[in-house]
């Protein structure tokens, strides 16, 4: 936050010259000059020092608690925090993507790399950067189809991923971490160990144990043709896709979260979408307004 500070220094006169030398090297710098010029055009209303002195020997009299703060100040300050918004408001080049619940976004990266972002999930990334270092945060699910080029990184609360040009799905949620390769070769670092995803290969990672299932079906409907599926996945996980997918929330009574599940839903239909999951384990469901009930049959 060095050139935060300096834009401070020399807002405020106190640079050194030294200081002054390595901000003017930011490329933004002449941008910020007129933000400057512009704001000392800012008049702040002249304050009588002798009667603000009289005001202020008043109060202290009545109460020892009492301050006062010139308004000179006040309106320095505001400037101040005026043109540092302003600086970082302009050249911040911080780019997000989310979505809520029940809902997908597409959109293409800086070097036309295409993200399908999946529901109730989010991406960040610094566009000024991106050219030297294409790197990214991940929160939810998403689909990349990467342009070939240099390292592009998908970083994760709970691990990363790294590809140089490939197909890939990231889903990292609540005690749940999942990387699908569709093409190429995907490199999963997670606690500090280095595994190789090949076409068809899944790393998948459920309440920190890694499981041992290392492949799935590419043909298979995924999120993106609107299908869910699963393969050996505690029931927990399963219901929570379907509370991000259609925006409901789900409770269980006397339910085995840890029981697991092979099939998939649907995200067009909460009622076929519950069927597919509830009736091979043998379970019921409740709907009440934006609420599901599930329980174990004959309850």
């Amino acid at each position: 936050m060095k050139d935060e500070q300096y834009i401070l220094k020399w807002l405020n006169g106190e640079i050194s010259d030294e200081e002054l030398s390595l901000l003017k090297q930011d490329k933004n710098f002449k941008n910020l000059e007129k933000i400057a010029h512009y704001s000392s055009h800012i008049k702040t209303p002249k304050v009588d020092i002798d009667k603000a002195l009289k005001e202020f020997e008043l109060k202290k009299s009545t109460s020892k608690k009492s301050k006062i703060t010139p308004l000179s100040y006040k309106y320095a300050a505001a400037i101040i925090v005026l043109l540092v918004s302003s600086y970082f408001l302009f050249f911040n080049n911080a780019v997000n993507f989310s979505t809520q619940y029940a809902e997908t976004k597409t959109f293409n990266l800086p070097d036309d790399s295409e993200v399908v972002l999946n529901a109730n999930s989010s991406i960040s990334f610094n566009k000024k950067d991106w050219k030297s270092s294409r790197n990214l945060q991940l929160k939810g699910e998403a689909f990349f189809k990467v342009k070939k080029g240099e390292s592009f990184t998908v970083n994760t609360s709970v691990g990363k991923v790294t590809v140089l040009g490939t197909q890939f799905n990231v889903k990292e949620r609540k005690n749940y971490f999942e990387v699908k390769t569709y093409e190429g070769l995907v490199s999963v670092n997670y606690n500090n160990s280095l595994i190789k995803l090949a076409k068809g290969k899944i790393f998948k990672v459920t309440n920190g144990k890694i499981d041992t299932v290392n492949t799935f079906n590419i043909n298979n409907k995924s999120w993106l043709q609107d299908e869910s599926n699963f393969k050996s996945t505690p029931l927990q996980f399963v219901l929570n896709d379907i509370q991000n997918q259609y925006g409901y929330v789900i409770k269980t009574k006397d339910v085995n979260l840890e029981q697991l599940y092979t099939g998939g839903f649907t995200h067009k239909d909460i009622n076929v979408a519950l069927q597919a999951v509830t009736i091979p384990l043998q379970l019921s469901y409740k709907i009440e307004g934006k609420n599901i009930t599930i329980y174990k049959n004959g309850q």
